[in-house]
């Protein structure tokens, strides 16, 4: 069971839960949904709004969902499903059902898929999207060490809609 939050009540850690616990991006399209685990993005304030940061490179699949339904979920799981991520995060749900596969159970809040394994959610509603370019990073080294294909990211920044914590059994 869930309970919604307001972004001024939330007590966690964006570091450590995006960079160390990593987060499942995912978005439906054509009645479909697809996700994929993440490991780079952020949360902060921005535009007078609340807003999370995802990257996505154009080679991922769940690209193309994010783009075309413009709302999309990050769904933060507990460690005992990191090998699931890990799986979710190296096949593509161009290949086959991997969210069938992974055992984890979609839900939806407002037409967002997100996953009822989750401890933490947020709903976001896509406000601005850019891809990278190499000529824009000032620390040039960052360019050719994390893209030596040119496959640079696109930079999502997003509205929190909704954040949605798991209530602790009594």
């Amino acid at each position: 069971m869930f309970k919604e939050i307001t972004t001024k009540e939330f007590g966690g850690n964006a570091f450590s839960m995006i960079g160390r616990d990593w987060m499942l991006i995912t978005a439906e399209k054509d009645g479909v949904a697809n996700t994929m685990t993440a490991q780079w993005g952020g949360m902060g304030y921005m535009w007078g709004k609340d807003v999370v940061y995802a990257v996505i490179r154009p080679q991922r699949y769940t690209k193309g969902f994010v783009d075309a339904a413009k709302r999309f979920s990050l769904s933060f799981l507990p460690e005992e499903h990191k090998k699931t991520m890990t799986y979710l995060g190296t096949v593509s749900g161009r290949d086959e059902d991997k969210i069938k596969k992974s055992g984890l159970t979609l839900a939806y809040a407002d037409g967002v898929p997100y996953f009822a394994q989750s401890d933490t959610v947020i709903t976001a509603k896509t406000l601005y999207a850019q891809e990278m370019a190499g000529q824009c990073f000032t620390d040039a080294p960052l360019a050719g060490q994390w893209y030596p294909e040119k496959d640079f990211h696109t930079l999502y920044i997003a509205e929190v809609e909704k954040m949605l914590v798991k209530e602790q059994e009594k």
